[in-house]
C-alpha cells in the first residue's frame, strides 16, 4: 500500500477555478496541490467526521473542530516538501477563534485515521503565514494535508475560519517547467498560400494532442505537431496549445506573431448569361502589372484586361496576376443559354396553322438529331439537321399518326449542351 499524506484545506484555483467547500471538506475529496501553482482555500463553513477508522479521529499538536484536506504526490526522485500558507484572512465574528492549525500527514491506509503518522512541523496557533515543512519523503507517493481552525481559549465558543492561498515546493514535488514553442514555415505569405506551423515541446511528458486556434478560435485538433491553413488574413495569429504531465496537469500555450498576408486586387468582373454565338466584353480589374485569362485560346488577346470572348457553351474563366512574387485569380462565369423554344403540342390538321412541330431556334444548331417514339417506346420519327424544314408533319411510315402522346430525344451535337427529352401533344 502507498504511503499517505494527509492535507486539510479548502481550495480555490488562481485561475479563478471554484471548487465547493464541500468537494474538500472531507479526506476522500481532498484538491490535489500542484507545484508551480498558487491557490486560494478557506474552511469556512467545514465539519469534521468521528467514527472508529474515519478520517478526523486524530490528535497531533491540534484536535480537529472544521477540517478541510489537500493531497499531493512527490515526483519520481522524492525529497524534501515544503507548503507554504500566506494571505490569512479571519473571520471576525463574537466569540470566534483567530488562529488556523496544520500538519502533514502520511497515512498507510487512505484518509484512515488508525493509519495515520504526522510529518515534519505541525502548527496549532498561526494567526499570520506560516509554512509545513517534511524532509526526505518517498517517491512517487501520495501525502496529505490537514488545515482546521483552532477552537479554545477564554470566551471561545466557535471554531477559527479562515480563507489563505497555499503553494507547493521543495525536490519532492519541483519538476521541469512544460512549455511549447511555435514556428511558422513563413511569416510573410500571399493570399490564399498554405502556412505550415510547427510546434514543439518542451519538459512536457503525457503530452496529448495539439489544439491550434487562429486569432482565439478552434480551428483543429490534432495528434502530430503541424499545422496547416490557407485561409490566413492580415495580421492573423495562430496559437498552439497541449497538456503535459498526466499528475498535476499543465497547459502550455504559444502564439505566432502576426502573419503578414500580402494581397492585391484582382477582379474578372460579373457573371454574365448570353445566348450561343454572342460576343461578351470583359473588363478585368488588378494592380498587378503581370496579368492573363485562360484559358486563353478562347479570347482574342488572353493578355488585356479589357478583351472579348465568344464561347459557344457555359464557362468559367480566370484572370491570374502577379505581383511580388504573389499569384492570385478571380472567376467569371458566362452561361451560354439555349434559344431553343420547344412547343409541347402542335395540330397537324391542313388549316395552315400549327401544322408542323416548328421548334424556334433550331437553325442555330444544323447538326441537331431528332428521335420521336410513341408511347410504346417504337420509334416513328426520325431526322438529322431537323430544322422548320425538316419539322416533323405528324406522319408516319404507315399514314398519319394518331391523336395522343409522343416522346421525343432532341440531340443538338454542340459541344457538352445536354440533351433534350420531353413530350409532345398531337391533335388532330
Amino acid at each position: 500500500m502507498r504511503n499517505l499524506v494527509i492535507l486539510l484545506l479548502t481550495v480555490i484555483f488562481v485561475s479563478q477555478n471554484t471548487f465547493a467547500q464541500q468537494s474538500y471538506n472531507a479526506c476522500p475529496n481532498a484538491l490535489e496541490v500542484c507545484p508551480n501553482s498558487i491557490f486560494s482555500a478557506t474552511n469556512i463553513d467545514a465539519n469534521v467526521t468521528f467514527c472508529p477508522g474515519c478520517e478526523d479521529d486524530f490528535n497531533f499538536c491540534f484536535a480537529t473542530d472544521n477540517t478541510i484536506w489537500f493531497t499531493f504526490v512527490t515526483n519520481s526522485t522524492g525529497g524534501d516538501v515544503q507548503v507554504n500558507f500566506i494571505n490569512l484572512v479571519f473571520e471576525n465574528n463574537p466569540g470566534q477563534d483567530n488562529e488556523l492549525q496544520a500538519t502533514i500527514i502520511q497515512a498507510l491506509n487512505p484518509c484512515d485515521a488508525t493509519s495515520y503518522s504526522q510529518l515534519g512541523n505541525c502548527v496549532s496557533n498561526a494567526t499570520v503565514g506560516f509554512s509545513l515543512n517534511a524532509l526526505g519523503l518517498a517517491a512517487n507517493t501520495t501525502y496529505y494535508i490537514v488545515v482546521d481552525g483552532d477552537n479554545n481559549g477564554a470566551g471561545i465558543t466557535s471554531p477559527a475560519e479562515c480563507s489563505f492561498d497555499i503553494s507547493i515546493s521543495g525536490t519532492g514535488v519541483d519538476r521541469p517547467v512544460p512549455g511549447i514553442s511555435i514556428a511558422p514555415n513563413s511569416t510573410n505569405i500571399c493570399e490564399n498560400e498554405v502556412a505550415v506551423f510547427t510546434a514543439t515541446l518542451q519538459n512536457c511528458p503525457d503530452s496529448i494532442e495539439y489544439s491550434w486556434f487562429v486569432n482565439g478560435v478552434l480551428q483543429s485538433v490534432s495528434a502530430t505537431p503541424v499545422f496547416q491553413v490557407s485561409s490566413l488574413n492580415d495580421g492573423d495569429v495562430v496559437t498552439v496549445e497541449n497538456s503535459c504531465y498526466a499528475q498535476c496537469a499543465e497547459l502550455v500555450a504559444a502564439a505566432s506573431v502576426p502573419i503578414s498576408v500580402y494581397s492585391f486586387n484582382v477582379d474578372a468582373g460579373q457573371d454574365q448569361t448570353i445566348s450561343p454565338g454572342m460576343a461578351v466584353t470583359l473588363n478585368g480589374i488588378t494592380t498587378a502589372p503581370v496579368y492573363s485569362w485562360s484559358p486563353d485560346y478562347l479570347f482574342s488577346d488572353p493578355f488585356t484586361l479589357n478583351t472579348i470572348v465568344t464561347p459557344e457553351q457555359t464557362v468559367t474563366l480566370a484572370l491570374t496576376a502577379t505581383e511580388n512574387g504573389c499569384t492570385l485569380s478571380d472567376y467569371v462565369t458566362i452561361f451560354v443559354t439555349s434559344p431553343l423554344n420547344i412547343p409541347n403540342t402542335f395540330s397537324p390538321n391542313g388549316d395552315g396553322q400549327n401544322d408542323t412541330w416548328i421548334i424556334e431556334g433550331i437553325e442555330l444548331y444544323p447538326n441537331a438529331s431528332m428521335k420521336i417514339y410513341d408511347r410504346w417506346g417504337q420509334l416513328i420519327h426520325q431526322a438529322t439537321g431537323y430544322s422548320s424544314i425538316k419539322a416533323w408533319n405528324g406522319n408516319i411510315k404507315s399514314g398519319k399518326a394518331t391523336e395522343g402522346v409522343y416522346f421525343y430525344v432532341l440531340d443538338l451535337e454542340y459541344g457538352d449542351i445536354d440533351i433534350f427529352k420531353g413530350s409532345i401533344t398531337l391533335i388532330r
